[in-house]
């Protein structure tokens, strides 16, 4: 990145939602952190600061995105199929200051060098970036050979994922394949300190969440290990899902398109659906998919045609809810201190002094106005500012 940025800005005046409602406060940062979060203006130490006054807009902590396809997925009908990386960006104007990067169907042409790889020059372009290790199949594809190895010495490297059950495009991967690879997951977190959890493509198959159960059942793993998402892809599935989330699994609805007569919910109604159910508020998050292929298949596997997904969808799920009248601090969770919670993020999803400080300024209409991303400002009135290597500015 080019150019030279103020050591302080003083945001003031914002309706800060950190996720919680904190009223009209003023935001001190620097050094791409948060500094001071106060009520009262002449609390700050704000000598120098450049100033932006909010009037009153929300400000709200920057998306974590745990799930997207940052080196682009697909490749399901051909190699022309295959999905482009995604672009610095997307994610920013998306309000998407932070994302895990992961593997899909394709783990052979695309592998964890490459993930690797695109995630680390997502953080040289300024951005929060990770990654898990593996894709669909099993045994995982790694850099190092071994799964708990990647976690523990590759610095972005935080889990295993997606790894895909009840799906015809997964290895049908049994118990003990699952549970070893959890607990490689799972050693690995406790060594390096990491999220080390298994996160889990879950199909369209009628086993659904069977083999989570089981592997709850017969194992001592922790079930925050089991991280299962697409949950709301059929809605029997979103039932078992909202089981597993009171036995305390994380599970993760995906902002894709829905149409009126599929057997799946969006996620905006999914969000509604499993909090209105009373399930605990802190183990339900949504991702994107971005950058992910999302593809129709007849009964012979076949693809009939796809779509892609955006971490865009994000910004207008929450949209959603907001204009149907959700209380932003019930739902903004899910998109932020959930994510960060299930990732061990200790420093990011929340408004808060000393954490890193990626913001969402909002406008009347809930859409994005404002984005920073450790301490600069990505996006300014709605225009993106800092670019990536190969984006335009034009």
């Amino acid at each position: 990145m080019a150019g030279s940025f103020p050591l302080l800005k003083l945001l003031s005046n914002a309706r800060v939602f950190a996720p919680e409602d904190l009223g009209i406060c003023h935001v001190l940062v620097g050094g791409g952190r948060i500094l001071g979060v106060s009520g009262k203006k002449n609390e700050l130490s704000a000598a120098g600061a450049t100033e932006s006054d909010l009037a009153g807009r929300r400000l709200i902590p920057g998306f974590i995105d745990g799930h997207a396809h940052v080196t682009g997925g697909g490749g399901e009908a051909g190699f022309s199929s295959r999905v482009p990386p995604v672009p610095l960006g997307h994610f920013t104007t998306a309000g998407v200051t932070g994302v895990v990067g992961v593997l899909g169907t394709d783990d052979t042409t695309r592998d964890t060098r490459s993930l690797l790889a695109q995630t680390r020059a997502l953080r040289e372009e300024g951005l929060g970036a990770w990654c898990h290790t593996g894709g669909y199949h099993v045994p995982p594809v790694t850099l190092t050979g071994s799964v708990r190895d990647d976690i523990v010495f590759l610095d972005p490297v935080i889990g295993v994922g997606e790894l895909a059950i009840s799906d015809h495009r997964s290895s049908q991967p049994t118990l003990n394949e699952l549970l070893r690879i959890a607990s490689d997951a799972h050693v690995a977190g406790m060594i390096s300190g990491k999220a080390g959890i298994l996160h889990l493509h879950l199909g369209d198959g009628e086993r659904g969440a069977d083999l989570i159960r089981r592997a709850l059942a017969k194992s001592e793993l922790p079930a925050r290990v089991f991280n299962p998402t697409h949950i709301n892809r059929r809605k029997a599935l979103f039932e078992e899902a909202i089981e597993l989330a009171h036995r305390g699994c994380t599970v993760d609805i995906t902002a894709f398109p829905v149409a009126d007569d599929e057997d799946a919910w969006s996620a905006d109604v999914a969000l509604e659906k499993y909090l209105d159910t009373g399930a605990p508020a802190n183990r339900i998050t949504v991702s994107s998919d971005g950058g992910g292929c999302l593809p129709v298949f007849n009964e012979q596997g076949e693809m009939l045609s796809m779509d892609i997904g955006r971490p865009s969808s994000l910004i207008e799920t929450l949209r959603s809810l907001l204009n149907s009248g959700r209380a932003p601090e019930q739902i903004l969770p899910a998109f932020t201190s959930n994510v960060a919670d299930i990732l061990r993020l200790g420093d990011r999803g929340r408004i808060r002094p000393g954490a890193v400080a990626d913001m969402i300024v909002l406008d009347v209409d809930h859409r994005i106005s404002d984005v920073m991303v450790s301490g600069i400002w990505h996006v300014q009135n709605g225009k993106q500012k800092i670019f990536g290597q190969f984006e335009s500015p034009n």
